[in-house]
């Protein structure tokens, strides 16, 4: 494990992690199949979802694709497996597939609940001006996003989103010291920068008196 040095005087003992976080990015995913698939302990069904989202991705922006057709073309390709294997089963003494093999559990729909509805609850606190500054680089940030979006598709920004998502947490996981500490120091430079900002025009734009709340 690295060890790194600073030269600021109120630095931890102990390395900051990303985004503050505590757990285990395992722990952070749900620590169930989801997890194992972002971080890659399950490499086949990584990889065999990254090849599937790859092939779809090329029919759809290579190939031009139609979504419905494609969709019926995959539907009626499983249900002909599925015939085929069913009606044969008893000639090679296996059973076909069980419902709960192709099945989607509970448990990821209930993971994602879960993430869309902290991703609301920090958005509308985000919004709500308590931090500026996480306000401020909330916007920069949905700005530049939606500059990027002028000049690539949805789908291929969906995409690159998937690619990211399947491959920095992983990422990250493996090289987690070294990623914390650049973290760190562009967060010291981040503040510098605001604290800067904050002093030359923030501070100077005229605001109206506070009054007083009458208390009952």
């Amino acid at each position: 494990m690295p060890v790194y040095s600073s030269d600021s005087d109120d630095a931890p003992a102990r390395q900051r992690r990303l985004f503050g976080r505590e757990k285990p990015l395992h722990a952070i995913f749900g620590g169930g199949k989801v997890a194992d698939i972002l971080l890659w302990r399950n490499k086949n069904l990584s990889a065999a979802i990254l090849i599937g989202c790859t092939t779809i991705w090329f029919l759809f922006e290579v190939l031009e694709y139609n979504f419905v057709t494609l969709l019926c073309h995959i539907s009626m390709v499983l249900m002909i497996l599925i015939f085929i294997w069913s009606s044969g089963a008893g000639l090679v003494h296996k059973n076909p597939p069980e419902l709960r093999v192709i099945t989607i559990p509970e448990s990821t729909f209930r993971w994602l609940y879960a993430k869309m509805n902290t991703t609301i609850l920090k958005l509308y606190d985000v919004s709500s001006g308590k931090d500026l500054k996480t306000f401020l680089m909330a916007m920069a940030f949905l700005w530049i996003l939606s500059g990027i979006g002028n000049y690539f598709s949805s789908l291929n920004l969906i995409y690159t989103g998937f690619i990211c998502l399947l491959a920095l947490p992983a990422l990250y996981e493996r090289y987690q010291h070294e990623v914390d500490y650049l973290a760190s120091q562009g967060n010291k430079d981040m503040k510098k920068w605001y604290k800067k900002f904050d002093s030359k025009v923030l501070n100077k734009i005229p605001r109206g008196p506070v009054k007083e709340k009458k208390r009952f």
